[in-house]
């Protein structure tokens, strides 16, 4: 039978636990003597191969030799043991994990700030013992999803404190999210830290898909390893798997019936176990042998070296709130910031990648001693998008961005993630405008100029304005009437009246056209900046002169007396003037009409000061409306009764 190997990419060693091996194999190298607390990973080839080289593990501090050199296991330990080893003066070199590490940091200022500490992890393993020992208040540990629902209905109190959420690196993923899920729905007051080591997340995800290609699976690793259990776990669940640890466990067997057989490694597994095994496999009459295939990569691995400034293909493995994590490769763990993902800051990671994705990066920085590199996926994607800007570089090619900083000498305008500066003579229609009502605003403009080596910019958001107003103002021309209403800005005030911008062409509202009263000068009716409905009195085309109006007929104070002050209409007025004949009296803003003196009272009158005065309401009654003239004739003696007329003389005797 024709058999296929496929060897999962991510199969052998972590970051950390190469990191550990490789701190006791120096002390090795250069003949000091040392001792492991503990194995120092659990894996039994790499533990019996330091034993050879004559450093061997060690259960107490007691039992450290005099002289030797306790090497600090990848898996962490509690605070007190290193707090022993330096009062006891007893040289230690530290190999714990760096993501571990981080573990102790995070437990260690949330407990004492007061937090709950929930761990999910297995409460047995060394990694989450020495997680524990760092904590300085209330730690839990839950194995599963079932013990952390369990732990919330018995400790309902808990739901009420301040509750930190961490886990043990190899925790397995799925569980983990069903455990944050849960979380989130349980607990107010909740922080959540995704501790799960990006490679053993890597290794979980890809031995779950290569199991559901495979008939049969061989995972490879210490049976005590957390790591490989969970390879197991995963792998066991879509197909049948078996685990060993050296390669003469393997039995034809096992793939009797297995055309496609899957191969992964617990990351305590060096590569040199994993070629013994394929060859083992391999002399057992697979068809394929990939010894030569594995060394290969592991060749490729050892020389791949990301240095800062690289461009790198990643995947993404997790997509928080704040930062997604992703898988680069190498053995570091990629965080890419949100600020990093995008220039635009209301943009969530969520929004812009899920898990899966492969994206291209920018290294920003690589921190070998916690294995950790910080990526950038807007710099690739500036500069990616530069050349566009490049390309638009002194040509009519308008672009369109957003105005996200204003900043001395002008405002920063971002484009596909490309900032072009636009200096202040360039940023508004006229100098005079403030550049802080451009902020976050979006804009058209052209490309002036570019220094293609600083990766620098500068544009115009001028020149296109200066288009679309010529632009406009032809087109207004072209199609304006009489008749025509328009809303515009009110730009300037004269004595004589008022320029209203329609948008790109000024036309003047005449001080007489402002108000139906009487108006001393515009600025007693409008403001510059005030926004007016105005309507076209008059246009000269040639002369590009436009006359307009603002007062409305319906306003007209005459109209008004019309429709609501006829002729025999009683109404109050206020006296306004008062002359030798008569006085002033207004009845409406704009309606000023006439008491005769012969109107004000049934007795004679001298003069009208002696029964008026200015500012005086009376009530008077409309006897007389001119229109045409513009009169309106009032009477006060109208209102008032006629006193009794006197008796008549007795009459004469008639004559015969």
């Amino acid at each position: 039978m024709k058999r296929e190997i496929i060897v999962a990419k991510s199969a052998g060693f972590c970051f950390g636990v190469k990191r550990a091996v490789g701190i006791a194999e120096e002390y090795a190298e250069k003949g000091i003597p040392a001792v492991t607390l503990g194995e120092i990973i659990h894996n039994p080839t790499v533990v019996d191969g330091l034993k050879e080289r004559g450093i061997y593990p060690v259960e107490e501090i007691s039992e450290v030799p005099e002289g030797c050199t306790l090497i600090l296991r990848s898996h962490g330990v509690p605070l007190s043991v290193v707090e022993e080893l330096e009062q006891k003066c007893i040289p230690y070199a530290d190999a714990t994990c760096p993501f571990v590490a981080r573990i102790h940091r995070i437990v260690a200022e949330r407990t004492a700030a007061g937090d709950t500490v929930i761990i999910t992890g297995n409460p047995d393993h060394a990694e989450v013992k020495g997680i524990i020992g760092h904590a300085k208040g209330d730690v839990r540990v839950v194995r599963n999803f079932k013990e952390l629902e369990k732990l919330s209905i018995n400790e309902k109190n808990l739901c009420a404190k301040c509750i930190t959420i961490v886990s043990q690196t190899t925790f397995l993923r799925a569980e983990w999210e069903k455990c944050e899920k849960f979380a989130k729905k349980v607990y107010t007051n909740l922080l959540i830290f995704d501790t799960i080591c990006n490679d053993a997340c890597t290794k979980q995800s890809e031995a779950d898909a290569l199991s559901r290609r495979c008939d049969g699976m061989v995972v490879v690793g210490g049976k005590k390893s957390s790591n490989t259990a969970r390879l197991w776990e995963t792998c066991a669940a879509n197909c049948p798997t078996v685990l060993i640890e050296y390669p003469s466990e393997l039995k034809p067997n096992d793939w009797k019936n297995c055309e496609v057989i899957g191969v992964t490694a617990g990351a305590s597994t060096p590569y040199g176990i994993i070629k013994e095994v394929l060859q083992t496999m391999s002399e057992n009459r697979v068809e394929n042998s990939f010894e030569e295939m594995l060394e290969q990569s592991f060749r490729e691995e050892e020389s791949k070296y990301v240095r800062n400034g690289d461009k790198v293909q990643a995947t993404v493995m997790v997509v928080k709130d704040t930062e997604i994590v992703v898988s680069v490769g190498s053995k570091h763990t990629g965080f890419v910031s949100s600020e990093e993902l995008s220039e635009d800051p209301s943009v969530k990671p969520a929004d812009l990648v899920k898990v899966g994705d492969e994206i291209t990066l920018k290294v920003l920085h690589v921190n070998d001693a916690d294995g950790t590199m910080t990526l950038s996926k807007k710099k690739v994607d500036a500069e990616k998008n530069f050349q566009a800007i490049e390309e638009a570089a002194g040509t009519d090619k308008i672009l369109e961005g957003t105005v996200v900083e204003v900043v001395r000498g002008g405002v920063i305008v971002v484009t596909d993630g490309v900032r072009v500066f636009v200096p202040a003579s360039q940023a508004t229609a006229s100098r005079n405008e403030a550049l802080e009502g451009l902020l976050k605003q979006n804009v058209k403009f052209r490309v002036l100029e570019v220094n293609a080596q600083r990766k620098r910019a500068i544009g115009s958001i001028r020149s296109v304005l200066a288009e679309e107003r010529k632009a406009r103002q032809a087109a207004f021309w072209e199609n304006v009437e009489v008749g025509q209403v328009f809303k515009g800005r009110v730009k300037s005030l004269t004595s004589y009246g008022a320029f209203v911008d329609l948008g790109g062409v000024d036309g003047m509202v005449h001080v007489s056209e402002l108000s139906w009263l009487r108006v001393a000068k515009p600025a007693d009716v409008v403001s510059v900046g005030d926004v007016l409905e105005v309507f076209v009195k008059d246009v000269d085309k040639e002369a590009k002169k436009i006359s307009l109006g603002y007062k409305k007929e319906e306003d007209n104070p005459w109209e008004i007396l019309k429709r609501d002050y006829p002729v025999d209409t009683v109404a109050k007025a206020k006296i306004v003037s008062l002359t030798a004949f008569g006085a002033f009296a207004n009845l409406i803003p704009g309606i000023d009409g006439l008491i005769h003196i012969s109107q004000i009272s049934h007795e004679r009158v001298a003069k009208p000061e002696d029964v008026l005065s200015v500012g005086q309401e009376v009530d008077v009654k409309i006897t007389d409306i001119d229109f045409d003239k513009h009169r309106v004739s009032f009477s006060m003696k109208a209102l008032i009764e006629a006193p009794a007329k006197e008796e008549a003389e007795e009459e004469a005797p008639v004559e015969e």
